[in-house]
């Protein structure tokens, strides 16, 4: 196992620990981390609070237990209806909002029950590191960072009746003095109303409402993004403002899915009316030449101004996918194994020490990796976002060793076609099983080098080519693809907007026939392990159907994001 994938495994490990120590502690069976985000079922919780987001490159675990102590404490001892009720609109006040939200998770945190001191000791380890770090990070340099954790320091040594760390007590003094004079009546209720929620909620808020006018007043220039420079930093106090606070809704709908009676029937039977119009193209040729350029030019000008970085993200998906190999040998060593051709040299120079040969190692891909593109109708709108993920992809994995296809898979007409004329012909047969052209597209295959490859990833901006959409015959063909190839790794990334849509399959047999189909097949190769299978959602949660899965905001999401979360994925990271 190579250091980023022990990486991931790491985070999954204290993700794991640390949702077990939430639910024992919250009485909560139904609690779980998902990209490194607490939910609730396929609810996601919010933010509550900055210091409840360490990070594993910056923090140790102590910081994840106290951590998950706070989240726990949080859902244990804060009634979220009365907290929304009672909280200021962070749309109208967002300073005063966040402010709010973090006195919330200072009493819960002073609310800690008898006979739990570890977890005191783990909610003052986290705090204290974070607030270090925050300080470290240079986020008390201007006058609106210095003034909120400030307000952070005090108000949290009040509830709490602990001390403020001591490390940045004089960075806070001045501030300090010129702080709680505004607020002390609030500051002084705060210790005794921590038990009783609504009460506490008038002092807070009050609290809250003067540190945002004094921010509002303040004539420094400053804004909160030059202030947080970096949106991703988990220290930040700022990095709750990135979200609607308050929301607790998951942001993307997952894929609806159902059962079959049509195929429960049949005993799980998928039918295919005629396999006559079934096509297999190669994508390059669907288009003129002149045409195939200008979408090229369409999508180097999309990967200019991304500003991807090819050669770091060829290196980190080589040692992701690159396994130690045996090389060969080599001579003349002073040590490892002896070289029996060697021996004379002994005879002849008995002070020769140079007799002996190691094996050479050497990290190797012994993979492939196949992209699978959805090209459904809605997927026009992400053809060009798409084109230039997978065409970066293909060159990092081609410089890093790794061989790519790039395909794609649609239906040769819409509604039917020439399938449904046939069906028709024949008197209509009741449950027919998929009544469409199915179509098959080779956007780039692994014999292909990246360069020679360029005008078919064009082909992908070419949007007559998107029609609807039959995905458990296409993972069937891309697997079959794949298990064809001699690599050890086989790798496949579905990437998708939707449940399979056949609008004359639906019609003939019933509405859930192919995403039925699709699970099935799925759970086979899932269970088979020949292939490892990815669902990449485009704004969907595609859980439903893959056990390992992620959601794209490729509308969101700005920089390298979709790349970093790429190769986490194609890292074996698993996403519940």
């Amino acid at each position: 196992m190579n250091e980023a994938q022990a990486r991931a495994r790491h985070q999954q490990q204290v993700e794991e620990l640390c949702a077990a120590s939430i639910r024992a502690l919250a009485g909560e069976s139904d609690l779980h981390f998902r990209a490194r985000r607490l939910h609730r079922g396929r609810t996601l919780l919010p933010l509550y609070a900055p210091h409840l987001h360490p990070s594993l490159e910056i923090d140790d675990f102590g910081s994840f237990r106290g951590a998950a102590d706070g989240l726990a404490l949080r859902l244990a001892h804060s009634d979220a209806t009365v907290h929304q009720h009672l909280a200021p609109l962070a749309s109208a006040e967002p300073i005063a909002r966040l402010v709010f939200d973090l006195l919330e998770q200072f009493r819960v945190e002073a609310c800690v029950p008898p006979g739990l001191p570890g977890v005191v000791r783990n909610l003052r380890h986290r705090f204290e590191a974070w607030s270090l770090g925050f300080h470290h990070a240079g986020h008390t340099e201007t006058v609106r960072g210095l003034l909120l954790y400030t307000a952070a320091q005090v108000c949290r040594s009040r509830v709490t009746g602990e001390p403020v760390v001591e490390a940045t007590e004089d960075r806070i003094e001045t501030t300090r003095g010129k702080l709680v004079p505004l607020i002390g009546h609030a500051l002084a209720h705060l210790r005794r109303a921590r038990t009783d929620q609504a009460a506490y909620a008038v002092h807070a808020l009050a609290i809250a409402r003067s540190v945002a006018a004094l921010i509002d007043a303040d004539d420094d220039t400053d804004d909160l993004a030059s202030v947080d420079a970096d949106p991703d930093d988990p220290r930040s106090i700022f990095a709750i403002l990135t979200e609607p606070i308050g929301e607790t809704l998951e942001p993307f709908a997952a894929a609806a899915s159902g059962r079959s009676k049509v195929l429960d029937a049949a005993g799980g039977t998928y039918r295919v009316f005629t396999t006559v119009y079934d096509r297999e193209l190669t994508a390059v040729t669907l288009a003129r030449p002149a045409l195939l350029a200008e979408y090229r030019a369409r999508i180097d000008q999309r990967i200019a101004g991304q500003g991807v970085n090819g050669p770091k993200l060829a290196r980190e998906l080589r040692a992701l996918l690159a396994q130690p190999a045996i090389e060969g040998w080599d001579d003349a060593q002073e040590e490892g194994r002896i070289d029996g051709r060697r021996l004379a040299q002994l005879i002849a120079s008995p002070t020769e020490r140079r007799l002996f040969r190691t094996e050479r190692v050497e990290p190797r891909a012994d993979c492939i990796v196949s992209f699978l593109i959805d090209c459904s109708g809605s997927m026009k709108e992400h053809s060009e976002s798409l084109a230039m993920v997978v065409d970066v992809f293909a060159r990092a994995l081609e410089q890093a060793g790794v061989a790519s296809e790039i395909l794609g898979f649609t239906t040769g007409a819409w509604n039917g076609g020439r399938a449904q004329r046939d069906w028709r012909r024949a008197g209509r047969p009741a449950h027919p099983g998929r009544l469409n052209e199915r179509c098959h597209l080779v956007f780039k295959d692994a014999a292909t080098k990246w360069r020679r490859a360029r005008p078919g990833v064009a082909a992908l901006l070419k949007h007559d080519l998107f029609r609807e959409g039959i995905d458990g015959e296409a993972i069937e063909w891309a697997c079959a693809r794949l298990l064809a190839r001699a690599e050890e790794r086989k790798l496949l990334l579905v990437v998708s907007d939707g449940s399979p849509m056949d609008t004359a399959t639906h019609l003939a047999n019933d509405a859930h026939y192919l995403d039925h189909h699709l699970r099935d097949v799925v759970a086979r190769i899932e269970q088979a392990r020949q292939v490892q299978i990815s669902g990449v959602g485009v704004g969907l949660d595609l859980s439903p159907y893959y056990s390992r899965s992620h959601v794209l905001d490729l509308a969101g999401s700005t920089g390298n994001t979709v790349f970093r979360e790429l190769i986490e994925l194609i890292g074996g990271r698993r996403r519940r």
